[in-house]
């Protein structure tokens, strides 16, 4: 008989998606859960703001959950904390650079105070029950990122977090390669690895290689410089620093998320800028353009970021003018290329010059998520028995399957997961046959989860054909109409274009309540639901819309 416990792994974000990555692993009485993102929504998702992991399964064991482990600070892996915390106040475990990010999350929500922080680094190892977890470092593209190892007694089981192999890592935070093939030594029985890049062939390019482009761009600039880049990817900031110290420009920066993590890369002693060299936007007109360098947010398109003010010359301290240079040191994500190309349009139509796109003629943007050769690299240096792709749409998560196959992973042993898909493993033997709740949870304004596919559908059907309301007032002793019906539209027709149509609603609608009367209908319900069948009836026979019908009566 076997003494030892059960082994879960399973995610609630981030598998067959990219985003709200959360991962759990899980022995016994034990809960360890990994990173707590958020991603956003798409066209679809009418007013959501973001979209966070439910987590009904770790609210209802929530005696059981020890911590959250937190491998990096991208908002894909801590941008659902607050609303997390909200509900389950945990342990949070993450290394210095990332507490600064979600402190400053923290604070927003006003939640600082009550949440205890711990700090760690690739050489902690901090026990849970029968789980001892240690850490190793890996490179991507913001400092300070942890892959995971836990040691049940079961097996060790490793997460990889976000990781590229850059071997000249501009910030010299080197990919602890000794210490996965130490890990890989010991025997790791599963292996969670993220899948981002597995359909792109090769190595991924070196940070270092962006830092030359920028250089190169500024010294041929003629005038000012205007840069855009994910604010987190403090790697990249320093090379932008480093190339206005050799153009003698001065730096301002513009967004608020910008000045935010700047000030806690300076802060914690990850980014080295000058004494002086900063300026506030509004010194930017101050100076000749020559020596001014404009570091934003917004290389996403996003219509309020600093960048897409600036090409609508609706940014009150700067003027983009012929000749200023434009650089977007990032790639858009999925589903922004229009909203990026519209802001790069823009700029050009003002006269300037713009730099985008990742060709190796203008490389200003290289991924920080590994290549083929990367995850395979991974997967040799951790030899595993079991392996579960994470971190990426179905595709991908295939992909690596295959590539782990490639590496010696047997053929079998590879477990494509849906989010809330649990793996058990007993006695070395991995099996996946159950399910816990997993799926979306939306946020809109304060409302977290309060949402549904009901409320959506609406906002769609008023976003697409409008809505119409019909007012109606009844004699409560005579059950007659007093007057009305009074019709109101909104995103439907144009009232004095259609008075008509709309002539033919209220005699309709007039006939309908009348012959309910005459059958001796009382019901307001009924009534509703006749005047909205009726009407939806009629109105898509003449107009072929189908608009939100609300009927109104009032008793007198």
């Amino acid at each position: 008989m076997s003494t030892k416990g059960n082994l879960s792994i399973f995610a609630l974000g981030g598998v067959n998606e990219i985003g709200k990555n959360m991962y759990v692993v899980q022995y016994d009485n034990d809960i360890l859960i990994i990173d707590c993102g958020s991603k956003f929504p798409d066209e679809s998702l009418l007013g959501i703001d973001l979209i966070i992991p439910d987590i009904t399964y770790l609210e209802e064991n929530k005696d059981k959950i020890r911590a959250l482990l937190v491998t990096h600070g991208h908002e894909d892996h801590i941008g659902g904390i607050p609303y997390f915390l909200k509900k389950l106040n945990i342990p949070i475990y993450a290394t210095r650079f990332t507490l600064g990010l979600i402190e400053l999350k923290l604070s927003e929500h006003k939640l600082l105070r009550d949440t205890e922080l711990n700090q760690i680094n690739s050489d902690s190892t901090l026990t849970f029950g029968e789980v001892q977890v240690s850490f190793f470092k890996t490179n991507h593209s913001i400092p300070d990122c942890l892959g995971i190892v836990f040691h049940t007694p079961e097996g060790n089981v490793v997460h990889t977090g976000d990781f590229k192999f850059d071997l000249t890592p501009v910030n010299n935070q080197y990919s602890d390669i000794h210490k996965m093939a130490e890990i890989g030594k010991q025997g790791v029985l599963v292996l969670l690895s993220e899948s981002t890049n597995a359909e792109r062939a090769g190595l991924t390019p070196s940070e270092q290689i962006v830092g030359d482009h920028v250089e190169e761009a500024f010294m041929k600039a003629k005038r000012k410089v205007v840069i855009s880049t994910f604010a987190s990817n403090i790697n990249r900031v320093q090379q932008v620093v480093n190339a206005a110290i050799k153009t003698n420009r001065k730096l301002a920066l513009l967004g608020r998320s910008m000045v935010n993590v700047f000030d806690v890369a300076v802060e914690r002693g990850y980014l080295q800028i000058p004494e002086g060299m900063l300026i506030e936007p509004h010194e930017i007109n101050t100076l000749a353009p020559e020596q001014v360098a404009i570091l934003c947010t917004g290389s996403q398109g996003e219509p309020m970021a600093a960048l897409a003010r600036l090409s609508t010359g609706k940014f009150r301290d700067v003027d983009i003018l012929p000749d200023d240079t434009i650089i977007f040191a990032a790639s858009p994500i999925p589903g922004n290329e229009r909203n990026v190309s519209r802001i790069i349009d823009s700029f050009f139509s003002l006269g300037a010059k713009v730099i985008y796109g990742s060709g190796s003629s203008t490389r200003m943007h290289v991924s920080g998520h590994g290549y083929q050769e990367d995850l395979k690299l991974m997967l040799t240096l951790m030899k595993p028995t079991y392996f579960i792709p994470i971190h990426g749409e179905y595709r991908m998560l295939h992909q690596h399957r295959q590539l782990a196959e490639s590496v010696g992973v047997e053929e079998g042993n590879t477990f494509i997961i849906s989010n809330g898909d649990v793996v058990d493993i007993k006695d070395n033997e991995a099996v996946q046959t159950r399910k816990v709740p997993a799926g979306d949870t939306f946020v809109d304004g304060v409302g977290v989860g309060d949402i549904g596919g009901t409320v959506l559908r609406d906002r769609k059907q008023l976003s697409e054909d409008g809505m119409i309301i019909v007012v109606i007032t009844l004699s409560k002793t005579e059950r007659k109409i007093l007057s009305g019906p009074d019709t109101i539209t909104r995103g439907f027709v144009y009232v004095r274009d259609s008075e008509k149509l709309l002539k033919d609603v209220n005699h309709l609608v007039k006939n309908t309540v009348n012959e309910l009367q005459n059958e001796n209908v009382q019901q307001w319900n009924v009534i509703k639901q006749n005047i909205k069948k009726e009407l939806g009836q009629y109105l898509y026979a003449q107009t072929k819309r189908k608009p939100m019908i609300l009927p109104v009566i009032i008793e007198i």
